[in-house]
């Protein structure tokens, strides 16, 4: 599977454990993230991986930034792109059950290495239940 991920300064080290994680287990990984100390714009690496998603050009996304929040609200700018913040394993697999989310929004700064890396695991071997489920997807995306 492609995937594409991205995060800003508060998921630095934890982008790279997921990659080298995501690599292991047979996963082509698009990294559109920030590999530096500095202090970054969660938007400025964000917007890539909601492009990639939404182009076809990965299946899914991964984004971390320190709350989830700024990057899920970021990529969820982008029309059919369905970004979660997923801080545990029933939410994640939910978020893909139900909302057939492509993008899963990590929290770093709230979870541990190991707890991430199995959020990231369900949200990929999660799949969309379809059924009623599809009419409320369906109604996500807005013109406005």
């Amino acid at each position: 599977m492609k995937i594409a991920i991205g995060n800003d300064h508060a998921g630095v080290e934890v982008k790279e454990k997921i990659q080298e994680h995501l690599e292991k287990k047979g996963h082509q990984v698009i990294n559109k993230g920030y590999d530096g100390e500095e202090s970054v714009d969660y938007p400025d690496f964000i917007h890539p991986v909601s492009k990639e998603v939404k182009e076809k050009k990965a299946e899914i996304g991964v984004i971390v930034c320190g709350s989830g929040n700024g990057a899920a609200m970021t990529a969820n700018k982008h029309k059919g792109v369905r970004a979660a913040i997923c801080w545990s394993e029933e939410i994640a697999a939910l978020a893909k059950h139900h909302n057939n989310a492509n993008i899963i929004s990590i929290p770093s700064r709230f979870l541990n290495e190991k707890e991430i890396i199995k959020i990231i695991d369900v949200f990929i071997e999660a799949e969309f239940e379809g059924g009623r489920h599809e009419r409320r997807v369906q109604k996500i995306d807005t013109d406005d």
